[in-house]
């Protein structure tokens, strides 16, 4: 099982940027994904969460209404993108991958997941 997530950079507050995380070792559909972040001097927390079937998610509430969790099983990727940044967004983002895991249930728990991609750095200025 290998994540590899990409598409950070560094924008400016109120715009957009779309990270993915491509999968390799499994199948999709298989796992549940969940993407985290981490800020300096902050420990690693929950952004966004998808089910096995693809179609159920869960959102921090600090994102909520601003960044969508999908997935893109032609390309066994999964995709979190982000609009209206604000500086509080700027952190390391990392896609994780559970299993096992129920199919209509996205997970929100750091300890449920037991695979991890190596983060993507996400840098909002204000």
């Amino acid at each position: 099982v290998q994540l590899q997530a990409s598409g950070g950079g560094w924008v400016q507050a109120g715009a957009s940027l779309r990270l993915s995380c491509a999968a390799s070792g499994f199948t999709l559909t298989d796992y549940a994904m969940g993407w985290f972040r981490q800020a300096p001097g902050k420990e690693r927390e929950f952004v966004a969460g998808l089910s096995r079937r693809g179609s159920d998610t869960a959102y921090a509430d600090a994102v909520k209404g601003r960044f969508t969790i999908s997935r893109d099983n032609t390309k066994n990727t999964v995709i979190l993108q982000m609009n209206g940044l604000k500086p509080d967004d700027t952190a390391v983002y990392y896609c994780a991958a559970k299993s096992p895991a129920y199919w209509a249930t996205p997970h929100i728990r750091e300890y449920e997941y037991g695979y991890w991609g190596q983060g993507t750095q996400v840098t909002v200025s204000s």
